[in-house]
């Protein structure tokens, strides 16, 4: 392990075009659940799967549900704060190294350690709008206290994150491409690289050293230069 990582420090030393693209794995250490481990929402009991209740049509369908499991799982609390992870990229960012963050996750925890260049291909918690005429509001309108946020229109407000059974925005996922395929060092860390489109975004990537970084094995892992088996937080404490 000691050898993997003064290996991917080097790497690190030498190039100032990394991307860094990351999953639910990354927030993990901030004590945000991810999905599909153990202890992950997927394996938790509620009324419906939550893979159901996080979807557009169910959305449509029982709002008032949708926003009870929402409020109690989705939004980061008070003392979630970036780890280590979070932290080090953001001053890689500033020393000219990295040149872009993509992310899967919805809670914004890279811009709340000082990253500039975030990509969020699935949303964020913090920006809301109206469903029905796309007036923006403040995301303590919708994240916090009970039952379903209405506009003045009368439509409802939800959360600018991407719902199962949407699309992902189609600006986010072309400059996530294009950063991508001109990195000479992609750096994948905290994601099993099983949800598609976002976990296609990778076979763009042209560059001199893939690094994957991840607790249980991914689809890509024969592909990657280098494969990391720890906490990420732990691996960049040490780059």
């Amino acid at each position: 392990m000691e050898e993997k990582i003064a290996l991917l420090k080097r790497w690190v030393e030498e190039s100032d075009n990394i991307v860094f693209f990351g999953g639910a794995g990354v927030s993990t250490e901030s004590g945000i659940p991810d999905f599909r481990s153990v202890d992950g929402l997927y394996n938790q009991q509620y009324k419906y799967p939550p893979e159901e209740i996080i979807s557009h049509s169910f959305f449509l369908r029982d709002p008032e549900e949708f926003y009870r499991f929402y409020r109690d799982k989705l939004i980061p609390g008070e003392d979630v704060k970036p780890n280590r992870a979070h932290l080090r990229l953001a001053e890689l960012e500033q020393e000219g190294k990295l040149r872009a963050v993509i992310t899967q996750n919805i809670d914004g925890l890279h811009q709340a350690a000082g990253s500039k260049r975030v990509i969020e291909l699935h949303g964020s918690v913090h920006r809301c709008y109206c469903a029905r005429c796309r007036r923006p509001y403040p995301e303590s309108y919708v994240n916090y206290g009970e039952g379903i946020p209405y506009c003045e229109c009368g439509g409802i407000v939800r959360p600018d994150v991407v719902l199962y059974e949407e699309g992902l925005n189609e600006q986010d996922l072309t400059d996530a491409v294009n950063y991508i395929r001109a990195a000479d060092v992609l750096i994948i860390g905290g994601t099993s690289l099983a949800v598609y489109p976002a976990a296609g975004l990778i076979r763009y990537f042209n560059g001199k050293h893939l690094v994957l970084i991840n607790m249980s094995a991914t689809p890509y892992d024969k592909a990657a230069d280098l494969v990391i088996r720890e906490k990420i937080g732990r691996v960049f404490d040490q780059i």
